[in-house]
């Protein structure tokens, strides 16, 4: 942030003698001189040493601006290789009615980044979403036209995230992006993203910072015909534009902190918002191992507790995922689940998983996604005001969708 100073100056009169005025008139007079050729002496001592301030205060301010800048560009050069554009081709089935001309041919454009030597490529599950092809452009500008879609994430999940695998790079060398830890990342903090803006296929870089965390967001297509419940997002003001979608928001270490995923609507500004990118790094470490996109899941039916929310049920712990009674037909615990399994019961309010709590920053949903499947992880939970902690084997939910 720029700062100015304010430098005040304040003149001073020396007292009046109490000579006569007769025998000391010339003295006086030239006490007078020298006081205000003294005092001219130090007001422009004083305005130089103003003006000196004010010099460095811009030179130093111009400096960090410099530097600032410097930092941007270079973190531009050193991520921007592993940035691609994801290029999408989809059938539009047509609206029917007297003027509908049947199916056609529609292009769409977002952003991935590359994670692994061998090109596999994260992205949003809504870029690749119902697509009929897909291609990819490197930052460069090559085009690269075997691809494979490795996986997404169900239409239905929170985490909007889907994977591409480059097949052939045309002998470029794929640069995998270094992944940082979003858990760490502090309200305020500098971040860049860096996508397909506006769809042009060629890299934008914007900044902004960190404008909050936790947050939960009805996500629509534009048409207002589709939506989806996104959770756990940061919020940032860096510019995040149609295209940009499935872009790495990063860190200044040049990490990946955030997948950009949405931008908020109605005529709000600089509102984006980015996946953290510990809510994938499980999935994302099963897909490289495995080749297939397997999201673990716990099978239960909860809401995060707030002060309001805990008040409301009478119930003295503050924060945890709260597992609510089925109603209508809907189920707690998901029969057969890993939750099932293991003796979760409604009402029950899971609080941590292994060593880390479940908060406003950290949902039950984001926690178990940092995990892969078959892992192991003790749920510590109130259960009738009393804690104790439960082990459970993590399982891939059934309607994952590979290919």
């Amino acid at each position: 942030m720029e700062q100015t100073t304010d430098i005040k100056s304040e003149a001073t009169s020396p007292k009046q003698g109490t000579h006569k005025p007769r025998r000391l008139m010339p003295l006086g007079i030239a006490l007078l001189i020298l006081i205000s050729a003294t005092s001219g002496f130090a007001g422009g001592w004083a305005g130089s040493r103003s003006n000196s301030k004010i010099s460095i205060d811009e030179t130093t301010n111009r400096q960090i601006i410099s530097n600032e800048s410097q930092l941007y560009s270079s973190l531009a050069k050193e991520v921007g290789p592993s940035v691609v554009s994801v290029n999408v081709t989809s059938t539009s089935r047509g609206g029917g009615g007297f003027f509908d001309l049947g199916p056609s041919q529609v292009q769409s454009a977002g952003t991935g980044f590359i994670v692994s030597k061998d090109g596999l490529i994260v992205t949003n599950r809504h870029v690749v979403q119902g697509s009929d092809k897909v291609t990819v452009t490197l930052s460069d500008g090559t085009e690269l036209d075997n691809v494979e879609k490795v996986g997404q994430t169900s239409s239905g999940d929170p985490l909007d995230i889907a994977f591409l695998r480059i097949k052939d790079a045309k002998g470029k060398e794929l640069r995998p992006t270094s992944l940082g830890d979003s858990s760490k990342v502090l309200v305020g903090e500098k971040v860049l993203a860096i996508g397909n803006a506006l769809g042009q296929f060629q890299n934008t870089v914007t900044a902004g910072i960190i404008s909050g965390y936790g947050r939960n967001v009805e996500a629509s297509d534009g048409t207002g015909r589709n939506s989806e419940t996104l959770q756990n997002l940061f919020q940032t003001d860096a510019a995040i534009n149609q295209g940009n979608s499935g872009g790495p928001l990063i860190n200044m270490n040049g990490e990946v902190v955030g997948i950009n995923t949405a931008v908020a609507g109605d005529g709000a500004e600089n509102i984006g918002f980015a996946i953290p990118i510990n809510d994938a790094k499980g999935i994302i470490e099963g897909v490289i191992k495995t080749g297939r996109l397997e999201r673990p899941y716990l099978g239960v039916r909860y809401v995060s507790l707030t002060d309001d929310y805990a008040y409301e049920l009478n119930i003295d712990t503050k924060r945890g995922a709260y597992i609510v009674p089925g109603s209508g037909g809907e189920q707690s615990i998901v029969k057969g689940s890993p939750a099932d399994k293991a003796g979760l019961k409604p009402k029950d309010i899971i609080v941590r998983i292994n060593d880390q709590s479940i908060n406003e920053k950290n949902s039950l949903t984001s926690l178990i996604s940092r995990h892969n499947v078959g892992d192991e992880v003790t749920l510590t939970i109130i259960r009738d005001g009393k804690e104790q902690q439960v082990k459970v084997t993590l399982e891939a939910i059934p309607d994952s969708v590979n290919n």
